[in-house]
């Protein structure tokens, strides 16, 4: 951390069916080396169906796929999510969409008002990297969460 302008973090895992904190403790092991090492601003990584976007991943992932297969991880993500707010570090939350392989397109929506209650929303990886690297020379999501699709 020493010596770092900001982190971005896209902290995840594969244990989804038994309850973790590696998210929300992870994060908070890189704000303590954040904080120690006086680095400004973290970018980080969630998901859309957290906080106030919470049905905005359609209906198959807001009624089934969180409910019945994700909801430990979208705990710790809410968790992680509540540490990142907590903390005395400038920071910016991303909420993507269903995450894809695709090739990055250079164009996506962007803003707290993102998703669809209906349809399943998706984004690459790719476009999801650009816009976090992006947020690392502005302030306009600065200290808020927003959500980030196709």
């Amino acid at each position: 951390m020493r010596g770092q302008e900001a982190v971005l973090s896209a902290l995840g895992h594969k244990r989804y069916f038994y309850p973790t904190r590696i998210l929300s403790e992870g994060t908070r092991n890189i704000l303590h080396a954040m904080e120690t090492h006086c680095v400004p601003r973290l970018v980080c990584e969630t998901s859309l169906g957290i906080g106030d976007s919470a049905g905005r991943m359609g209906l198959y992932y807001t009624l089934f796929v969180i409910p019945v297969i994700l909801p430990f991880y979208f705990w710790d993500k809410t968790r992680q999510e509540q540490v990142i707010s907590g903390s005395s570090v400038e920071w910016v939350i991303v909420r993507p969409g269903v995450l894809t392989n695709g090739d990055k397109r250079g164009r996506s929506r962007h803003g707290r008002h993102v998703g669809s209650f209906l349809l399943t929303v998706r984004i690459s990886r790719a476009d999801v990297a650009d816009f976090m690297l992006n947020q690392l020379a502005s302030d306009t999501y600065l200290r808020s969460a927003t959500g980030v699709c196709w």
